[in-house]
Parts: structure tokens; sequence; C-alpha cells
């Protein structure tokens, strides 16, 4: 069965806009300050909303920061890790095929099936001060 592209709000369009337009994780809060700031008058509960839902679909990736609040990124497709600057925030994609071997070699001794995981690399860049 093929399914038929879920047709966006404005409100959800320009949240999904804006998550383009930026490389690296942002928050709900400032994603809402940015949306608002450039005229739209959008509701943080309907940029909460959406954000779930585009990462509910896989269309954005989400994080959780160290005090454990939810960053948004949107991302290529296909799956990928990242590292993410503490600092600063930036973030860059990266493959990992060796994590990608040892995830299926401990799944299967495990007994494990129909894994998938995550992997965030966090540190400082080298443009940040240490």
């Amino acid at each position: 069965m093929v399914q038929t592209p879920k047709r966006l709000t404005r409100q959800q369009s320009a949240v999904a806009e804006a998550l383009r337009s930026g490389e690296d994780f942002t928050s709900a809060q400032d994603l809402h300050a940015r949306l608002r700031s450039s005229g739209n008058p959008i509701g943080l509960a309907t940029v909460y909303r959406t954000l779930q839902t585009l990462a509910g679909d896989g269309d954005v990736d989400v994080l959780r920061t160290d005090d454990g609040e939810s960053v948004y990124r949107h991302c290529s497709t296909g799956h990928h890790h990242h590292l993410v600057c503490r600092a600063c925030g930036k973030t860059v994609e990266v493959e990992g095929p060796m994590v990608e071997k040892w995830a299926d070699k401990i799944s299967a001794q495990n007994g494990f099936r129909d894994v998938r995981h995550t992997l965030e690399i966090i540190g400082t860049c080298s443009e940040c001060p240490a």
C-alpha cells in the first residue's frame, strides 16, 4: 500500500522549514523564538506538537541534553550518527560502520532482532575554548 504524504498546516510547514534552515540541534523554545522574531505568530504548543509529530515520523532527529531538554534537527535521510559540541551545539553527521557491525553482533549474541540504535558523541569542537 502506498502512503500519501501528510499535508502540513501553514504553521507546521513553518516549523519544518525553520528546522531545515538550521544546521545544529535546537530546542522548541529557541525555534519558537526564531519563528516569532521573523513575524510568525505561532504558539509554543504548536511548535512542540509539530516537533513531536516530525520526530515520530522520522523527519527530524531528537537528542536529550545533559539537563534533559529535547533538542531537534532536520537531518539527512538514511541512518547516521552525530558529533555534537557541548559548548556551541555544532553538529556533524557521521557514519559509523564499526558501530553498525558491533550493534549487529551484540544483538545477535543476545537473541535480539529488529534492532535500532542511536549514537551521539558529545564533546567540544575545535572552535570552542577548552
